[in-house]
């Protein structure tokens, strides 16, 4: 398999099971253009490898995902789709619907745009440090990865809400508790257990797994069609308003309130 990679995304491929890592630590693996186009390339590119039967998506500790570059939207000198060509609605999602089953292995925060990418996964294993944080509101942008279709469902209506309305934080064991994550399990242990879960599932009929979890991703969306729209809508008609100057002073202020909040 030829994957398109350089430093910020490993991809290791052993037993069937590829192993995907968000690599730019230092900026808690925030989603910049070029680790954007890698994640979409590279996971287009896993699903159509008849040799690989299961994906595991993870980040490099110490964070699974900040959320988009705010940085880099910040230096847009114009609106802020001029920051690396971004586009964060429709079916400009991190990567497309997966035939291939995907276990998200979150090691660390899932922040906003994070959290979009960690719900897109099938399910998800986290470590003890995990937390999870819609923080959209805080920095003025409008979800459009499908947050608000596929949070209710993980989590409910009224909860999704909270979370997005607030920006707080939901540590692990809430997330547990909440059906947000399948399991919670030391942080050392994070990735063996996400291995043996992919082993599980590369021991079973590959056709079958595919079929059985489309017919769940099927049913689950069979009302959700205009909800998905309608956030595509808003979203691309927010995002265009939005200057990069706009985004740099909330990210600012969202940096600020992060140091001094004490999270739940």
């Amino acid at each position: 398999m030829s994957v398109d990679t350089s430093d910020v995304l490993y991809v290791e491929i052993e037993d069937r099971v590829a192993t995907v890592t968000l690599n730019r630590p230092a900026s808690r693996n925030a989603l910049n253009a070029e680790l954007r186009r890698l994640i979409r390339s590279t996971m287009t590119t896993i699903d159509a490898d008849p040799d690989i039967d299961v994906v595991i998506l993870t980040g490099a500790d110490p964070a699974f995902c900040a959320g988009i570059d705010l940085k880099e939207l910040g230096a847009a000198t114009g609106g802020v789709t001029s920051a690396g060509g971004l586009d964060i609605s429709g079916d400009s999602r991190p990567f497309d619907p997966m035939s291939t089953p995907v276990i998200g292995a979150i090691n660390g925060v899932a922040i906003t745009g994070g959290f979009e990418l960690a719900l897109l996964c099938d399910f998800l294993v986290a470590s003890e440090h995990a937390r999870f944080a819609d923080t959209h509101a805080r920095v003025g942008i409008q979800p459009g990865w499908g947050l608000t279709t596929e949070l209710p469902r993980a989590v409910g209506y009224r909860r999704a809400k909270e979370l997005s309305a607030t920006g707080n934080f939901c540590d692990a064991q809430r997330a547990l508790d909440w059906g947000l994550v399948n399991h919670v399990v030391p942080h050392t242990e994070l990735m063996a257990f996400a291995r043996k879960l992919a082993a599980d599932i590369a021991g079973n009929d590959r056709a079958g797994v595919r079929r059985i979890l489309r017919t769940y991703d099927e049913g689950a969306r069979l009302t959700g069609a205009d909800a998905a729209r309608l956030e595509a809508e808003v979203s691309s008609e927010w995002i265009r308003s939005v200057s990069g100057a706009d985004v740099e002073a909330r990210r600012a202020a969202v940096t600020e309130r992060g140091r001094s909040q004490n999270h739940p």
